[in-house]
């Protein structure tokens, strides 16, 4: 069902997709079967939507970057976005071009996700979560609300992120310009955890299966399956080794 009232100008729209009332979808742009589209959605052209994939209304998908003359760093982009199949995009979330979505992920209300991330299967990221330019997000991830992950980071698979949690990428602060040898954000490696209101700094580790307290601020690599918490986070003890079948 497609609504009269919206602008549908790509081609080959598969005949059980659903497109509401004032919803945009540019040429160029590839629905899979099974797609709704609720009302007030742009879908620009360059975008792949896997089957069965839901938008929200008033999502943006394919929105082009503009450093407005203010940005030091140079916009680069590729002029796609594919979002895999059954993944869900929240009311209001901007995803950039060139950005690459799993299958059967869920991106909250008003998060944002900058041009070059890859966000893997079956994550979370929740809402008014924002991602910069150049990240990679690995499977089954969660990011939970208002956390901000800056650009040029790294997150492994089964990482969870709580609420609240900071990044930074460039221990100058802007004052030596950009260039990607020092603009570097953490790494938080697999089955890591990061609490409440952490805050990671630029370039630092979080090794696998270590967990940083509440509040913590991380000024130093985190061995893998330990615990730290502090300001300046501390090592408190390890962690016993993970369970096996």
């Amino acid at each position: 069902m497609i609504s009269p009232h919206a602008i549908v100008q790509a081609s080959d729209v598969p005949s059980d997709v659903t497109i509401h009332e004032f919803a945009v979808v540019r040429a160029g742009a590839r629905l899979g079967r099974g797609v709704v589209l609720h009302p007030h959605v742009f879908v620009g052209d360059g975008v792949v939507l896997g089957d069965g994939v839901e938008v929200f209304p008033g999502a943006v998908i394919g929105r082009e970057p503009k450093g407005a003359g203010a940005t030091a760093r140079a916009v680069v982009f590729e002029r796609v976005v594919e979002v895999g199949a059954h993944s869900s995009i929240g009311p209001h979330a901007v995803l950039y071009y060139g950005v690459r979505i799993g299958e059967h992920t869920l991106i909250g209300d008003g998060a944002s996700i900058r041009e070059g991330c890859r966000v893997g299967s079956r994550c979370i990221v929740s809402r008014g979560v924002t991602i910069n330019y150049n990240t990679a997000v690995g499977d089954r991830t969660k990011i939970m609300d208002l956390t901000h992950i800056t650009g040029n980071c790294v997150i492994g698979a089964d990482v969870f992120v709580s609420t609240m949690v900071a990044t930074a990428n460039d221990n100058a602060i802007g004052g030596l310009g950009y260039s990607e040898a020092h603009v570097q954000g953490p790494r938080i490696e697999d089955g890591a955890a990061v609490g409440a209101g952490a805050t990671l700094l630029p370039g630092v580790t979080i090794g696998a299966g270590a967990i940083v307290g509440a509040g913590a601020l991380v000024t130093r690599d985190v061995a893998p399956r330990t615990l730290v918490m502090g300001v300046p986070a501390r090592l408190v003890r390890a962690l016993a080794p993970p369970e096996t079948d």
